[in-house]
This record gives structure tokens, C-alpha cells and sequence, in this order.
């Protein structure tokens, strides 16, 4: 996976320049947004297409949609996504408004954490020189934490999916760390959130970074949501747990 993220050099002047938010209009126009889905695939990442805003809705039809414009927009996502340059480019060509999501497990996981546990731990982490590959945060408070997957254990009773599309309400029941293995996603940069004409979803740190092992980036994060749930008021007075 390393290596691929090595080869890359043709084109890294130009991501650079947008992933360092040099010129976050052109970004958010159809050859930013191309050209910075391209990268991720390039970078190993599968993509499928997803839902976007309509004004402050999801595009999807379902009524009171609970993650809008945050879900993929077919069943079949899992076995749809793709590293493909030209089916990427046909997605994202002809549909211009559509965000879209990487399905994790396969090449990659994330690990999500709220937003200021993840600034803390990100300067924590490049203070001590620990390796931190791609970075992403998200305007409805949430950073994002590109790594390697660990794949499928022999212990299969010690790793399981995070399901969160699945069962959405359990979003405001986990509010510290999320980890995104097999039969998850998350949306990949640049996408848009309700009411945002801008991307709401955005990489801090680029896709040059090589994807580190989760495992070295955990402690710092785990550290970091401690005390970010201790400053917190949890109305029903029960710990916030770690969350696959």
C-alpha cells in the first residue's frame, strides 16, 4: 500500500496545492472535486457514488432521511465501489452534484473522532513523529483519521463492522471514537453537508501521506477522546464508550 502512495508524483503538485486549501473555490468546482477523487482512488481508497444536498435535504426520497447526504446512493455499495479511474471519472461526470463515500475494510480503515479530541491528538502525534496518513475533518464536527485495515482476525468475535448507516440513532449514543472497518464507509473529500454550498467535508493532511497502522495512531486518539468526553455533560451519567 506504501508503495502505491510512493509512485505517485505526476500529478501531486497540483493536489497538493488544493489539499493545502491554496484555492478552495476551484476546489469545490468539477475539476477540484475530479481531480481530488481521482487522487483518492489512485491512493487505494474505493469509491461509490452517494447521496447529496438538496438545500437542507438529503437528494435521496426517503422521508426524514437521518443521515442526509451522507449515505451511499445504492444497496449494492459494497461490491459497487471501486478504484477504477474511468468509472470514477463517468460517476463523478455525470452526476456533478453527488458526494461520495469509500468503503472501508478493503484497503483501508478510518477511525472518527470528534473534532477537538482529533486536533489535540493529530498535534500530539506529529510532535511525537508518529506517522499520520491522510486526514480528514468534517464541518458537523467530526475528523477522520485515514489508516491501513487490519483485515479479518482469526478471532472473529474480537473485530466486528461499524454498521453505523445501519443503525444511525447509535451516532448520538457514541460520540467519541468510531472505528470504520468492514461493512462501513465514510465520505471521502470534498464533499458537501446540508445548507453548505462549500465542501463540509475536507482533508487537512493530503493523500501523499502514506496510510499508517491504526495501531499507532489509537492511544494518542483513545487519550484524546477521554478527555474530551470528560469535559463533556452526558446526561444519563454512563461512560462513553469506545465504538467499532
Amino acid at each position: 500500500m506504501s508503495a502505491e502512495f510512493g509512485g505517485r508524483s505526476g500529478r501531486q503538485g497540483k493536489i497538493s496545492q488544493w489539499l493545502r486549501g491554496r484555492r478552495p473555490k476551484q476546489a469545490a468546482g468539477d475539476g477540484g472535486r475530479e481531480t481530488l477523487l481521482l487522487a483518492a482512488a489512485e491512493a487505494g481508497l474505493p469509491l461509490a457514488p452517494a447521496a447529496h444536498p438538496a438545500g437542507y435535504r438529503c437528494s435521496c426520497d426517503r422521508v426524514g432521511c437521518p443521515t442526509p447526504a451522507r449515505h451511499p446512493v445504492s444497496f449494492a455499495w459494497q461490491t459497487q465501489s471501486t478504484t477504477d479511474r474511468g468509472q470514477i471519472e463517468r460517476w463523478a461526470r455525470h452526476q456533478p452534484q453527488a458526494n461520495f463515500i469509500t468503503a472501508t475494510g478493503m484497503t483501508h480503515d478510518v477511525l472518527d473522532v470528534p473534532l477537538d479530541a482529533g486536533r489535540e491528538a493529530l498535534d500530539r502525534l506529529l510532535e511525537a513523529g508518529v506517522e499520520v496518513g491522510p486526514v480528514a475533518e468534517s464541518d458537523d464536527g467530526r475528523m477522520l483519521f485515514f489508516t491501513l485495515t487490519r483485515g479479518t482476525p482469526e478471532d472473529e468475535d474480537e473485530w466486528w463492522p461499524c454498521e453505523l448507516d445501519c443503525h444511525p440513532e447509535t451516532m448520538d449514543e457514541h460520540p467519541g471514537l468510531r472505528w470504520h472497518c468492514r461493512g462501513s464507509y465514510v465520505l471521502v473529500p470534498p464533499a458537501r453537508l446540508p445548507g453548505d454550498d462549500d465542501p463540509s467535508v475536507r482533508w487537512v493532511r493530503g493523500l501523499e501521506h502514506p496510510l499508517p497502522d491504526p495501531l499507532s495512531l489509537l492511544e494518542y486518539l483513545t487519550d484524546a477522546c477521554a478527555r474530551y468526553a470528560g469535559d463533556q455533560p452526558d446526561p444519563t451519567g454512563a461512560a462513553w464508550p469506545l465504538h467499532h
